[in-house]
């Protein structure tokens, strides 16, 4: 076969037209170590502090320590196939997670990979999940309630859009119960939730999810999960991947809640990842930038100015108490940080109060500005109310005769103790709770028997319904007071019809 040499020289013309000239050029370093899900790689000069590499395998990791020789790396997934002598790559990007409406109604782990079976996040916004947090004067300060209905929140520790407000207690005391039924009554506030469950075993998760579900909360609500039997690096993960996808709701002008369930886990996590990098351990074996996680992460919480489109990032942070020492190393850390803490006492919840809320050790630094004007009339003094009788019970134990004042004041806290019980997954809508307050600060229920006191509020809620729905819809709507008379007339004629327990 004969081949023309015009045809040789056409041949070697589209090559040379089709040439491309472009080097790629990537950064590639070696693993010299690996162990204990923490690898370190020699070679890689130029990799930034946070910045995701790529092992041969597909295995991501995250730059975290860059020492002059070598650099730490922890690895956000199964390491066991990574050997020395592999190849790590650079991405140059930042650590991100996938944003957007997409994700709502969705399980995922702090990476964004769906956990719930319903195929991949469709998404085609990412944001990186370390950011700097709103600056002075792009926030305004928090003035609208973010109702969580539950009576003894809303009247003695309210909750602004916003704020950052710690729940503190120890194991078991309701701590999740709060978080999710807060969740349950956003429904029609105008808000998007994101849950971040840290280092909880799977069916708890599961069984939470199913709760959302069954009360149709899974329609404004994200669950990122980081569970007990994942990497550490997720779990330290988890808190910021659920504040970033939050921020790009908050950057659009619209309302969010986020619940990071719990932050002692999360310390837990790094301190493990810094020891396993061999940084030096402080107190307790924490690194020194204990405390630099949580600011870094709750200072991203706010409420934006008018400028800024005013959307609003709430953060209710979790911390797990040891036998009620709120005085431990990450409960103060915590504590410095927020706008004030709701204190979940083991005593009160296994004596039947429930939520089991301390009002002298519970305060919310931003106060009545978080209230509607008509709870801040009815719940003004309740808290001296509670701490008062909380003193005289004590006292009273030592001694029988007691005069009038003294008795009358003991019965009215005991009344005021079981109005502020509340059922599990029963959030209160507010001008719900502003009757029952109501009834109970005008002396309505000092003549009904204590064990009578909350079957008499859902009685009358459900008469108010009914016979004077009006009187409900104008505090929902104007948030003032009606008319005093209005009031009493209404809780006195419904009262007619109220039966004792021992005449039913």
């Amino acid at each position: 076969m004969s081949i023309k040499a015009e045809e040789i020289s056409s041949l070697i013309k589209q090559q040379i037209e089709t040439f491309d000239t472009d080097i790629e050029v990537s950064n590639v370093g070696t693993v010299i170590e690996i162990g204990d899900g923490i690898a370190r790689a020699h070679g890689l000069d130029d990799v930034m502090a946070g910045e995701l590499l790529e092992f041969s395998n597909g295995v991501m990791g995250l730059a975290q320590n860059l020492e002059e020789s070598n650099v730490g790396i922890v690895i956000l997934g199964p390491y066991s196939e990574i050997k020395e002598g592999d190849e790590v790559r650079r991405t140059g990007r930042i650590m991100q997670v996938p944003v957007g409406e997409e994700l709502i109604g969705r399980v995922v782990n702090p990476l964004g990979q769906p956990l719930d079976g319903q195929g991949a996040v469709e998404t085609t916004k990412t944001r990186p999940i370390e950011a700097p947090a709103p600056g002075v004067m792009d926030r305004k300060s928090v003035d609208e309630p973010l109702q969580t209905g539950i009576k003894a929140i809303d009247a003695l520790v309210p909750i602004g859009r916003g704020q950052r407000e710690l729940i503190i207690g120890d194991r078991q005391t309701g701590k999740t119960t709060v978080a999710v039924d807060t969740i349950l009554n956003q429904a029609d506030q105008d808000m998007i939730c994101i849950y971040v469950a840290i280092g909880q075993k799977d069916s708890t998760v599961r069984s939470t999810v199913e709760t959302f579900r069954q009360y149709g909360a899974l329609d404004y609500t994200i669950v990122v999960s980081a569970g007990a039997s994942d990497p550490a690096p997720l779990l330290y993960l988890a808190p910021y991947a659920g504040v970033a996808m939050g921020e790009e709701f908050m950057y659009n002008g619209k309302h969010v809640l986020v619940v990071y369930d719990d932050l002692s886990k999360q310390a837990v996590a790094y301190r493990e990842l810094s020891l396993l990098l061999r940084r030096p351990p402080g107190r307790e074996a924490f690194p020194g930038d204990v405390f630099y996680i949580h600011s870094r992460l709750l200072e991203r919480a706010a409420k934006l100015s008018d400028a800024k489109g005013g959307g609003s990032l709430t953060a209710l942070p979790f911390v797990e108490t040891q036998a009620g020492d709120i005085s431990a190393y990450i409960p103060t850390n915590v504590i410095s940080i927020t706008d004030g803490q709701i204190f979940l006492q083991s005593d009160l919840f296994f004596s039947g109060v429930r939520p089991a809320i301390n009002a002298g050790l519970s305060v919310s630094r931003v106060g009545g500005s978080a209230q509607i004007k008509a709870m801040k009339k009815v719940a003004g003094t309740l808290r001296l109310d509670l701490a008062s009788y909380r003193e005289l019970e004590a006292f009273a134990q030592f001694g029988s005769d007691l005069d009038k004042a003294t008795q009358a004041k003991l019965n009215r806290g005991e009344r005021t103790v079981e109005i502020l019980k509340q059922g599990l997954h029963k959030p209160l809508p507010v001008e719900k709770q502003v009757m029952s307050l109501y009834s109970l600060t005008k002396g309505f229920l000092d003549d009904i028997a204590v064990e009578d006191v909350l079957r008499f509020e859902e009685e009358m809620n459900t008469w108010m319904d009914n016979n004077r729905k009006e009187l409900l819809t104008s505090i929902r709507e104007t948030g003032q007071l009606p008319d005093e008379s209005e009031m009493n007339e209404a809780i006195e004629a419904f009262k007619k019809t109220f039966l004792p327990s021992e005449d039913k």
